[in-house]
């Protein structure tokens, strides 16, 4: 899944489209995220113990990851999200050589400006 928790975000499907918000929770096997402040549902409360009243809260719900999109930190636009990988070589050597390991590591892009988020 791309987008990922503390990301910005914008809606663009569905009732609370041209939102934007938060991801505070990512779940990879459903294809979801919860988004500050979109998707609010009210769920009805029972009373817990005697004398306390049954009450109305609004919880967020999850999202479906398809129906939001990452915004750039760096440009501030809606953007979709690249992959790049960088080869972390140990110093002195060069990339022909065969001796020494090389580290890779997968950052995400943004498509749009090509930095690094």
């Amino acid at each position: 899944m791309k987008i990922r928790k503390g990301d910005q975000v914008l809606i663009i499907k569905g009732k609370d489209r041209g939102k934007k918000g938060k991801v505070l929770r990512g779940f990879p096997k459903k294809n979801q995220v919860l988004v500050e402040g979109v998707n609010i549902k009210k769920k009805h409360r029972r009373p817990r113990r005697e004398g306390e009243k049954g009450e109305i809260v609004e919880v967020p719900a999850p999202i479906d990851v398809s129906k939001v999109k990452l915004i750039c930190p760096k440009c501030g636009k809606p953007t979709r999200v690249g992959y790049k990988v960088n080869l972390n070589l140990p110093e002195g050597k060069q990339a022909s050589s065969g001796a020494g390991k090389t580290q890779k590591s997968k950052v995400r892009i943004c498509k749009k400006c090509k930095k690094e988020l």
